[in-house]
């Protein structure tokens, strides 16, 4: 049966601590000759092990414009820069457009509509009416046949 738990590293360092001190306690009672194969085959394994890796930590300088708190630029130039930031540049636009568009529509829709009213003939009472708000909010140029 297999098992996918990652390993607990500090129970691990704990067996391998408690193993190396009950071999230790018994080390000096071992004849020379045993002691020297056991000093040669601990050498031989430590040249072996892979090296830990080592941090290098190099000094950052901030500059007062520029880049600050560690953070590089990541080889982007002016270019690179531009084209990043072009998508976001063509959405503003699209939206800005959209919404001229939008609100032009609604003007002209708004102008078509009192307009129709101001040509058309209709009683006062008509403009109280609850009826007549459902009336315009419907589209009133769909009913009305072409003469």
């Amino acid at each position: 049966m297999k098992t996918n738990a990652k390993p607990d590293m500090h129970r691990i360092d704990q067996v391998g601590r408690a193993i190396s001190r009950r071999l230790n306690e018994h080390a000096a009672d071992l004849p020379h000759d045993i002691t020297e194969r056991l000093r040669v085959a601990r050498m031989q394994a430590i040249a072996q092990r892979k090296p830990e890796p080592t941090r290098i930590f190099v000094p950052q300088l901030a500059t007062a414009g520029g880049l600050g708190m560690g953070i590089s630029d990541e080889g982007l130039n002016l270019w690179n820069r531009l084209a990043s930031a072009l998508p976001l540049i063509v959405l503003l636009f699209g939206l800005a457009t959209i919404h001229v568009f939008q609100n032009e529509y609604r003007a002209n829709e708004i102008a078509q509509l009192d307009a129709e009213l101001l040509i058309d003939d209709l009683p006062p009472a008509a403009y109280t009416d609850p009826g007549f708000l459902i009336f315009l909010k419907s589209n009133p140029l769909e009913s009305k046949a072409p003469d």
